[in-house]
């Protein structure tokens, strides 16, 4: 069976609660707050997964993801 590809791939509330270890009624704040990825879909959130990895590696600091200084 071929591995999932999960570019594309939209997410509950309720899948994005447990993805990031947190409560439903936190992502339902943040989302809320437009503090992370979001929109809705017959008025209920759905998130992508891309955007959602996005956000966690800008959280998390990564070096990769910062603007390049210019130098000289």
């Amino acid at each position: 069976m071929p591995a999932a590809n999960t570019e594309g791939e939209i997410l509950t509330l309720k899948e994005v609660a447990e993805y990031l270890k947190v409560t439903e009624r936190t992502i339902y704040r943040l989302a809320g707050a437009k503090k992370i990825p979001a929109f809705k879909v017959g008025g209920t959130w759905r998130f992508s997964r891309a955007e959602m990895d996005e956000w966690i590696r800008r959280q998390s600091g990564d070096p990769s993801d910062a603007p390049m200084e210019k130098t000289g």
